[in-house]
């Protein structure tokens, strides 16, 4: 579903579990989105990504975040509260996308502002089809708003 002139989204990864990011990483290819996935792998390098810290200058600003919540160093819960506190990062969607189907964190997720929550299928082909149709929705129908004049 890949549109030869679609503007590629860059997507930021915050996830620990390398068999996700690559169960990610390949579901994102097979579902022709275009886009960039950068990848972090806690909460304190996602903070340092959007900062863009030292290793991370050049890096561009992402238009969606997908956050995990079980995290090492810093969680979901508590990156997603540091963003939407940030005035410029507070704009950028996040998804939170997580096996935990706790009541109190969907709660908690969507107090702190997020865009969606989507809990990841256990099975393979479920969560396969499940970042395809993630990427096609994020390529086709989300627009987000440009960055502000002082990310420029």
């Amino acid at each position: 579903m890949c549109m030869p002139d679609a503007t590629p989204i860059e997507i930021l990864l915050v996830e620990d579990s390398e068999p996700d990011i690559l169960l990610t990483e390949e579901a994102f290819a097979s579902a022709g989105v275009a886009n960039r996935l950068h990848i972090t792998r806690d909460g304190v390098e996602a903070l340092a990504f959007l900062r863009r810290g030292d290793e991370y200058v050049d890096v561009p600003r992402p238009d969606v975040i997908l956050l995990d919540i079980n995290m090492p160093r810093m969680n979901g819960l508590e990156v997603l509260a540091e963003l939407k506190r940030d005035p410029l990062l507070m704009t950028i969607p996040v998804i939170i996308l997580t096996t935990s189907q706790a009541d109190e964190d969907i709660l908690r997720s969507y107090q702190a502002h997020a865009a969606s929550y989507m809990v990841k299928p256990i099975d393979f082909s479920h969560f396969y089809e499940a970042i395809q149709a993630l990427g096609r929705y994020m390529l086709s129908i989300v627009r987000v708003p440009p960055p502000s004049r002082t990310q420029l």
